[in-house]
């Protein structure tokens, strides 16, 4: 199949090498340059525009946000290059607003629009391990389950309406950050009556809350090892304010999520935002007085 992809990232880069490794022409653009060489060295072309890499029959886009996929399909001239018949995969975590919005315009345009979060760390999306949470037609979604099956270990269907798997996405983002945060405040509460934090969440790992986003995150409070970041903290305030977005298109209170929302801040407030999202426990410990 030949294939477009915006969208270099560590994400973006893992999936779409994956994708070259399995056979497939993928013609790929990003902003910096370097990735793409790097990607073009692995047997992709280079495409010198969204545009020209919007030419190819099935085009895929895995950027940081909204503003990051508009700027890209309408400055980039891609959504103007995609030809009738064409499908655009958007990978990354937009907003339900995006996603309504994308979809009733490329409908316009004759062309198909899908929207496929994923769940999953730069290392699984490396193995090829992701799971991917997909909405849109049947017909289309059979049509990209190629590229689906190369980058994931399963793909989870939510309908024909796009902005549904965007829902989805938010709200298990949502339940990530909530996971992590309740470790952290957990943490600092236990520290304070001088029980080692490594002690209470080997014992919580491995019994009420065993599971691997408490076993992996759990670790790397413990190590403080938040660089490199899996999952930027800058990234997930960035999903909690859309996630309270979507809420509010719902009807939906969600009061925790505005408690992350506050707290994510904090930790942006302080410099942190480039950290990983374990280091929601550098704010729990800040906060007790201990940071």
């Amino acid at each position: 199949m030949q294939i477009g992809f915006a969208g270099l990232g560590n994400m973006g880069f893992a999936m779409a090498a994956n994708l070259v490794k399995a056979g497939h022409e993928v013609l790929a653009w990003n902003r910096s340059k370097v990735p793409v060489e790097r990607l073009a060295a692995l047997g992709a072309k280079e495409a010198a525009t969204p545009a020209e890499a919007a030419q190819a029959g099935i085009f895929v886009t895995m950027l940081a946000d909204d503003a990051s996929t508009r700027s890209i399909l309408e400055e980039g001239g891609a959504l103007a290059a995609l030809k009738s018949g064409a499908v655009h995969v958007c990978m990354a975590t937009v907003s339900v607003a995006f996603a309504k919005e994308m979809a009733g315009r490329h409908a316009d345009k004759g062309i198909g629009y899908i929207a496929a979060p994923v769940l999953g760390r730069v290392n699984v999306a490396e193995a090829g391990q992701l799971n991917i949470l997909a909405a849109g037609e049947d017909a289309l979604l059979d049509r990209v389950q190629p590229v689906f099956d190369v980058v994931g270990q399963k793909t989870w269907r939510f309908g024909a309406e796009p902005e549904r798997a965007n829902a989805v996405k938010l709200a298990s983002n949502f339940m990530l950050v909530s996971a992590i945060e309740s470790m952290a405040e957990a943490s600092a509460m236990v520290a304070g009556h001088g029980v080692a934090v490594a002690d209470f969440l080997a014992m919580a790992t491995s019994t009420t809350f065993a599971a691997p986003v408490y076993k992996i995150y759990g670790e790397a409070i413990v190590q403080q090892r938040f660089e490199p970041a899996g999952f930027k903290l800058s990234l997930g305030l960035k999903d909690i304010r859309l996630a309270l977005e979507a809420a509010e298109l719902a009807r939906a209170p969600m009061p925790f999520a505005s408690a992350l929302k506050d707290n994510l801040l904090d930790g942006v407030a302080h410099g942190e935002g480039h950290l990983d999202l374990a280091a929601l426990s550098k704010v729990a410990a800040r906060r007790a007085g201990k940071g």
